[in-house]
């Protein structure tokens, strides 16, 4: 099964809630140089953002609500001046559809890292990363 179509069938566990459709993006704030649009990982400290690295979307308590394996990152300008080149300082953005119950709040691991606080930001689980 090809990984997007995978990752769309993703949903809650357990329990009769309906679960909705939205996206968790993570920005990981490594500003590098590059053109937008192009495949990209975390850096440094970030190593553990990458294709393919697995994650859980939890709820404010700890329980799985969803899980996968990342996408490629792809870098996103970190502001909207044009500075007329074509390689800009980027983030890298990993953006991910996932199906969840409500909850007041959300937790994402990615690799057995540290749990990382997801705001909610026009319909989409945020978090920016280092916060």
């Amino acid at each position: 099964m090809p990984a997007a179509a995978a990752l769309l069938l993703l949903g809650g566990c357990g329990g009769a809630e309906p679960a909705s459709p939205t996206t968790v993006r993570v920005l990981v704030r490594d500003i590098n140089i590059r053109e937008e649009g192009v495949d990209c990982a975390g850096t440094g400290a970030y190593t553990f953002f990458h294709n393919r690295a697995p994650f859980r979307v939890l709820d404010g308590e700890g329980q799985t609500l969803a899980d996968g394996r990342l996408p490629p990152g792809k870098a996103v300008r970190t502001f909207e001046e044009d500075l007329e080149v074509d390689r800009v300082p980027t983030y890298c953005e990993f953006a991910v559809p996932v199906s969840v119950p409500s909850r007041p709040g959300y937790q994402l691991v990615v690799d057995d890292e540290p749990a990382i606080p997801l705001t909610t930001d026009q319909g989409a689980l945020v978090a920016v990363v280092p916060s």
